[in-house]
């Protein structure tokens, strides 16, 4: 049957006729279609779709079967019940677009099945992974934890173990030690039962026979005793030991009827305890240590007794016998300190805060150590005779031009690289006469001075400051004649005047080096520099550069954005980035070295001049520049050197003795300029003070309140306030905030870029003037006669005060302002900038141009 079925399928697919139509002999599928026909007409007709046998690739495990292709092959019509007459006639048919669309999507769901599939067994078999990974872990952490709980037991069955074994060797050290006691009091005891029971019989109260000495004392009375004597309780065994039985009484304890009193385990111990304490302590008796105590200039008594490891009270108890009363924070000097380390017997060692210093700059150097360096040359002379045009043609740079007025106000320095590959640093000094301690400072720092004199103008006031400078210094000079180029140059009149001063150049038979030059043409500079060389060859210079480096400030400003930044000229040793360093008062870090090209370095030897970053406050020019070892030690040298500068400045600043006093008052008070100064750089503001300083006189003086680096800020404005001061700004400008502030309060702030216009304008804010107004035009006005139409262009001009009229800087007339008007109401005061009328009591001579004075007397009484 089998056999046949197979058959069967095996057997093609053939047409035959059955009840005379044409079948498959192979079932199909059919269906019924309705189709449509004009005029309304239609039919019914059976179609009849096999299956399409296809060959591909086996499918893949757990991949879904695709759906099979249905291809329509041919349609058949089957004649409905009145068309069953004819026969059936089959035919072909095209695939219509639907069939085909359907066929398409058949497709894309099987591939769509088959990708489905494949994701699901895909996330499935990651799942199944992470799963077991995480089982993996989870047996490795079981694992670790139980193995780790097996040690730590293992551990602390051991610790056990030793424990217990410890415990049990000291007890057993301990009942060893107890049996021995008491073997002792044992031995102790039947000894002295031994004594007494030798003492009776001796006096013939007790007899003891010889076995019974040997076996033991006798318990029953011998013959012939008298019977009204008490006989002793004596052991059975002299060596053994029995405790007392029953109660102790008084009578029990005083008679001792029953034998030696025996002590008890527990007095035994307190006795053992007591002898192992007293050994102890006999062992680690406490010597006394004998320390060095230094001791300072004051001290306080709680430093005092941390130094000599003391007790404070100790301490205090000590000073109460001296006879001085002083609480833990109270200060003592150092030689009450003395007599306090002494009675304690301690040794003294007294120091001044000045040696925290001791050791800064190192010991000296080997001369094995020392190598050549560059030659530090200073340019001095007067101002305006051409040292930075000078230096400018050695850098081949222009410095010059951006000079404010044309003149030198900082103090710069710089390096040459020369042809022949030698290098010279130069530092350029201002010749203004206000800039005496920057000539000085840069005197002082310096190997070589190259002094500058103009050929048309000769020696002059700041050039002979500069001569004394260099010979102060005892560096050598180089004369260099500039200005040579000019056609009233007359160098030999310049050696000429030299020669008053008592330098001899090499022309007059002399040993001073002269070179004439000119800046502009840049002429005869590479003599000049030949020279330079030649003198630095006979000063053999060398320095060490491997050691801290060593140098001087040279300038210091304040700049936002960098913080403090020092001009620092390194004179021995070398500087690195990140070095710790003292500069004067203040300490700092090397965050960044910048030298006078701009470029950032990360070292500077022996002759370089750089600039310094990391500062945390602005030094002072001419402060020595150390590298310190550490941070602690420079921050204690600083602030020494800060407290030594506060108590410098308030000990400057008291009001004198009484005498003093009286004598001002006998002479009258000086009256005071306050001003509040701020400045870019500290040689500047430097030399602002001390020209501020020279301008006072016996009438009136300038009180410099404050003098700082930086811009001008609200606490300057607030001091300026609250002390009626004038706040003088030197290349520098206010901020917003402060600018707003000293609007509101009427506080005056002077900006000056150059030093000449600040030191007239401070003189002549002395001689007591309160405003200046110039006269635009002159109005007459009938019953009140000539009106002078103002510009006030200084200071503030009030009603009531007094006038001089100036014609061509001539006093011409002397006298009181009548009318003050500004426009047409009558005001009390007209400041800087604005407009006004103003006329004179009787005197109506006035002109167009004149300039008009305002200025107050004021009348004080005397009075003690």
């Amino acid at each position: 049957m089998s056999d046949a079925n197979e058959q069967e399928q095996k057997r093609p697919l053939t047409l035959a006729r059955t009840g005379g139509r044409l079948e498959l002999r192979k079932s199909v599928e059919m269906g019924q279609v309705r189709q449509s026909f004009s005029h309304g007409r239609s039919k019914t007709v059976t179609v009849e779709v096999r299956k399409k046998r296809t060959i591909g690739p086996a499918l893949e495990p757990g991949r879904a079967e695709a759906s099979p292709v249905v291809v329509l092959d041919q349609v058949s019509t089957r004649p409905t019940t009145q068309e069953s007459a004819r026969p059936p006639v089959t035919f072909p048919r095209a695939l219509t677009a639907e069939e085909k669309a359907g066929r398409v999507r058949a497709v894309h769901d099987a591939r769509k099945a088959d990708e489905e599939a494949r994701r699901r067994a895909a996330l499935a078999e990651a799942d199944r992974r992470r799963q077991e990974e995480e089982q993996a872990a989870e047996e490795a952490r079981r694992r670790a934890e139980e193995e780790a709980r097996r040690k730590a037991e293992e551990e602390d069955r051991r610790r056990r173990a030793e424990e217990e074994a410890r415990q049990r060797s000291e007890q057993e050290a301990q009942r060893r030690k107890d049996e021995e006691s008491r073997r002792e009091v044992a031995e102790r005891a039947g000894k002295a039962a031994a004594a007494k029971v030798a003492a009776l019989a001796a006096a013939g109260k007790v007899s003891v026979s010889l076995e019974e000495e040997e076996e033991g004392p006798a318990t029953a009375p011998r013959r012939g005793a008298r019977p009204e004597a008490k006989k002793p309780v004596v052991p059975a065994r002299r060596e053994e030991t029995r405790r007392r039985t029953g109660k102790i009484t008084v009578t029990r304890a005083l008679v001792d009827d029953e034998g030696e009193r025996m002590r008890s385990l527990a007095s035994v111990r307190r006795a053992r305890e007591r002898e192992r304490q007293r050994l102890h302590q006999g062992e680690q008796e406490q010597v006394k240590v004998v320390r060095e105590v230094v001791v300072p200039e004051t001290i306080t008594v709680q430093e005092l007794a941390n130094r000599m490891a003391e007790r404070g009270a100790d301490v205090i108890k000590a000073l109460m016998r001296m006879g001085v009363m002083a609480t833990i924070n109270q200060t003592i000097d150092a030689d009450t300190a003395e007599l306090v380390v002494s009675e304690f017997g301690h040794r003294l060692r007294r120091v001044s805060e000045a040696d925290v210093e001791m050791g800064l700059r190192g010991e000296e150097d080997l001369p094995q150590t020392l190598e050549p360096r560059a030659p530090v040359v200073t340019v001095m002379g007067h101002v305006d005779h051409g040292k930075t045009s000078l230096l400018d043609a050695l850098r081949e740079t222009d410095v010059a031009a951006g000079e404010a007025g044309g003149i030198t106000q900082h103090i710069g320095a710089y390096r040459v690289s020369l042809k022949s590959g030698k290098q010279i640093t130069f530092i350029d000094t201002p010749g203004h006469q206000a800039f005496t301690a920057m000539r000085a400072r840069g005197a002082n720092v310096t190997d070589i001075v190259v002094l500058v004199v103009a050929a048309d103008d000769g020696i002059m006031e700041q050039t002979v400051e500069a001569i004394r400078h260099a010979k102060a210094a005892q560096a050598p000079i180089i004369v260099a004649i500039n200005k040579i180029d000019k056609a009233d140059a007359r160098p030999e009149r310049v050696r000429q005047e030299l020669l008053q001063h008592e330098i001899v150049v090499e022309q007059l038979g002399g040993e001073v080096l002269d070179v004439e030059v000119s800046a502009l043409e840049k002429t005869n500079l590479d003599r000049l520099e030949e020279a330079i060389l030649l003198q630095a060859e006979l000063l053999d210079l060398v320095a060490n550069p491997k050691r801290p480096a060593e140098g001087a400030v040279l300038e210091a400003k304040l700049e936002r954005g960098r913080g403090a930044v020092a001009t620092v000229l390194i004179q021995r040793g070398t500087l690195r980035v990140g070095d710790i360093f003292v500069a004067g008062s203040e300490w700092g870090r090397v965050r960044a070295l910048v030298d006078d090209r701009g470029q950032n370095q990360q070292e500077a030897g022996p002759s370089t001049p750089i600039e310094v970053l990391g500062l945390n406050g602005t030094p002072l020019a001419g402060d020595d520049f150390v590298v310190a070892e550490n941070e602690s030690r420079a921050r204690d040298i600083a602030d020494f050197r800060q407290r030594r500068r506060r108590n410098a400045v308030a000990a400057s600043g008291t009001r004198g003795t009484l005498e003093q006093m009286f004598s001002q008052i006998a002479a009258g008070v000086a009256k005071e300029l306050p001003v509040v100064v701020k400045s870019d750089v500290q040689g500047s503001l430097e030399a602002i003070v001390g020209s501020l300083e020279k301008l006072s006189t016996d009438e009136v003086s300038v009180r410099v309140l404050h003098s700082a680096v930086g811009g001008i800020n609200e606490s300057d404005v607030i001091l300026a306030k609250a002390t009626a001061a004038v706040i003088i700004g030197f290349n520098v400008r206010a901020n917003p905030q402060a600018r707003d502030l000293a609007r509101r309060d009427g506080v005056e702030i002077r900006y000056y870029s150059i030093i000449y216009d600040l030191i007239e304008d401070m003189r002549g804010a002395l001689s007591g003037l309160l405003g200046n107004a110039s006269i635009r035009d002159v109005f007459s006005i009938t019953k009140v006669g000539k009106v002078a139409g103002c510009m006030v262009t200084e200071g503030a001009v009030r009603r009531g005060a007094k006038v001089r009229l100036l014609r061509d800087n001539v006093v011409v007339h002397e006298g009181t302002l009548k009318t003050l008007k500004r426009f047409k109401d009558e005001v009390r005061e007209v400041n800087q900038g604005y407009e006004c009328g103003m006329a004179f009591e009787n005197y109506q001579d006035i002109q167009m141009g004149d300039i008009i004075e305002c200025f107050e007397v004021e009348e004080v009484a005397r009075s003690l």
